[in-house]
């Protein structure tokens, strides 16, 4: 079994294009999390609003939470949406480390030669 040798240059110039996707990858994490975090206050501020709305209409208080949250479903989808956005942001960083981890194990490998 033979192993190809890949140039030092090669694995230098692929560790700056990892070093770039996660910078890239960090900024796209931060906007994601302020995203979601507005979107689960958006969601929480209108759930009241509609809990209090139907208590004054008189419903049953037993049927009030059900209610309120059918009635703030869309909400309720942008928040799932904006968490599921968030955590890909987050598990593409853990890609890019395991990526830049591998460049480095190359790296050595090709310093020990």
């Amino acid at each position: 079994m033979s192993v190809k040798t890949i140039e030092m240059s090669e694995v230098v110039q692929e560790m700056m294009n990892v070093k770039t996707r996660m910078d890239g990858s960090i900024k796209e994490a931060y906007k994601q999390a302020k995203v979601k975090d507005a979107a689960e206050r958006e969601y929480r501020k209108q759930l009241a609003k509609e809990i209090l709305k139907l208590k004054s209409e008189g419903y049953q208080a037993t049927l009030i939470g059900d209610i309120a949250r059918g009635n703030c479903a869309d909400l309720k989808f942008e928040r799932d949406i904006a968490k599921t956005l968030y955590d890909c942001a987050k598990d593409s960083k853990d890609v890019l480390k395991a990526e830049a981890s591998m460049l480095q194990t190359i790296a050595k490998f090709q310093t020990d030669l």
